[in-house]
């Protein structure tokens, strides 16, 4: 297969991308036009309630990004026709049957399909997640099927659908009704009606919005942890991989299991980040100042690859398996072949915080301390207990003595304890991850794309040519600081 043709192939193609307003989406929406301007169209299924609310979306969420100042530069004039002749926003959801789409015609242009639609919390409300994360991919697909040119449906998952396994996880596809714990009974069309009549319960008993929503993301939680996975998000992810690999008849299906996505290496332009993405949030309260004890396994190793690199994966897959009805699982991330641990990765942060440090609204220059790593999550949680407690006392008691100078900064603590609470509830799984993330697929398709005209300098998704001392000092946590401070 000749892989130095790779623009040419995008050349006359009609791709529907879901998830469109979306951080990886925009980014492959950019560089399909910036390598191929002459692409058919570009359908992007973006949640709206009509054509025109899509289109106010597509201009506001997508194209008048910075991310796309390259492009406009590159085009001049010629950006917003482009766009407007290449560029069909469409009102849809995936949670509904085709797609929430209202015009039947559409199918019947569409060469290839790359479903990019996600809701990536932890944890979600049970019912939504279901509706985006495992019957989406079903509509999906019964969509895809529908389509009588279609050539490829790439399928984008998550490499954490593993949970909490540990050791090399495999590019294996998943078998439906698998659980990670061996408890048998996962029926997902019964998780589906068990999260319906559960809001439908819920909504009898008169219960405010908010705490039916909290109830119905304790259950995702629940019925997660019942088959092994940790959090919502993830079980569902698995189990629309399920419906994919039974659903998919003979479609030509490529799952992509991307690890941690973070700010962009090279292109089109270093350091272009959307959205307080999973570390980040921790990078960023550390780099105010606000988190100096961490619970971790300094030794685990975080999987990370950037959001270029991973739709460079996404193009290159397409090219390799358009028209082949097969069915293949790529796991796209670093910790196989350029692995770096948390303390690496801590030490790199304080490093640029203590020569970099975050000045306050007030213009206050807040110094960042090396942080105290507990390599104990019973005893990190001990002391976060200990002091939210001790803080709500002495709240109390300034309280009732009138101290009210003193209660700002103790209201203050007391909530910088609870995000902290939350994210070591959120990502104690991740923190501890004692698991790699083999790549043999990945990298047989990179070697045969490298044999067979590869521009690496175009299309590069090769882990091992990151040097992470100067991507997280020199790119990701100033654009950190840039886009999310």
């Amino acid at each position: 297969m000749d892989f130095e043709s790779i623009s040419e192939f995008l050349e006359n193609k009609t791709i529907l991308i879901t998830g469109a307003t979306g951080f990886i989406a925009k980014i492959l929406v950019e560089k399909i036009f910036r390598i191929q301007p002459n692409v058919e169209k570009l359908y992007l299924l973006i949640r709206a309630r009509d054509a025109k609310a899509a289109n106010t979306r597509l201009q506001d969420e997508v194209l008048g990004k910075e991310l796309f100042n390259v492009l406009k530069e590159k085009l001049g004039s010629d950006f917003d026709s482009l766009m407007s002749e290449k560029i069909r926003a469409i009102a849809g959801d995936t949670s509904y049957d085709n797609l929430g789409i209202t015009d039947h015609h559409i199918n019947q242009h569409i060469d290839i399909v790359i479903n990019v639609a996600a809701t990536t919390k932890f944890w979600e409300r049970y019912d939504v997640a279901l509706g985006v994360n495992t019957y989406g991919p079903k509509n999906i697909v019964n969509f895809a099927k529908k389509c009588p040119n279609i050539q490829l449906l790439i399928h984008v998952s998550t490499a954490y659908v593993c949970g909490e396994k540990e050791g090399l996880i495999s590019e294996k596809p998943y078998e439906m009704g698998e659980t990670l714990n061996g408890v048998s009974g996962l029926d997902i069309d019964f998780e589906k009606k068990f999260a319906q009549q559960s809001l439908s319960n819920l909504k009898t008993q008169q219960l405010s919005e908010k705490e039916i929503r909290q109830r119905m993301k304790d259950l995702g939680m629940e019925r997660a942890r019942k088959y092994g996975w940790p959090n919502t998000y993830v079980f569902t992810k698995a189990m629309g991989e399920m419906l994919v690999g039974q659903l998919r008849g003979n479609l030509p299906v490529v799952i992509l299991r991307p690890t941690i996505v973070c700010s962009t290496l090279n292109e089109p332009f270093p350091g272009w980040v959307e959205g307080c993405r999973t570390i980040d949030s921790v990078a960023v309260i550390y780099g105010k100042g606000s988190l100096n004890l961490f619970a971790a396994d300094k030794n685990s190793v975080f999987d990370l690859i950037p959001a270029d690199m991973f739709v460079n994966s996404i193009i290159v897959s397409m090219k390799a398996h358009v028209n082949k009805p097969n069915l293949i699982v790529y796991q796209i991330g670093s910790s196989f072949r350029n692995p770096i641990t948390f303390k690496e990765m801590h030490d790199l942060h304080y490093d640029y915080f203590a020569q970099n440090p975050w000045r306050n609204r007030d213009g206050n220059i807040l110094k960042v301390k090396k942080g105290v790593v507990l390599s104990s999550i019973r005893m990190f949680e001990i002391i976060l207990i200990s002091w939210h407690y001790l803080v709500k006392m002495i709240i109390i008691f300034v309280s009732r003595m009138g101290f009210s100078k003193f209660q700002r900064s103790l209201y203050n603590l007391d909530k910088k304890l609870k995000i902290a609470t939350k994210l070591v509830e959120l990502y104690k799984p991740y923190l501890f991850f004692k698991a790699i993330f083999e790549d043999t697929n990945t990298e047989k398709l990179l070697i045969n794309a490298r044999e067979n005209g590869l521009d690496e300098n175009v299309f590069n998704f090769d882990p091992t040519s990151i040097d992470w001392k100067d991507f997280f000092v020199n790119v990701h946590i100033p654009a950190i600081v840039k886009y999310l401070f």
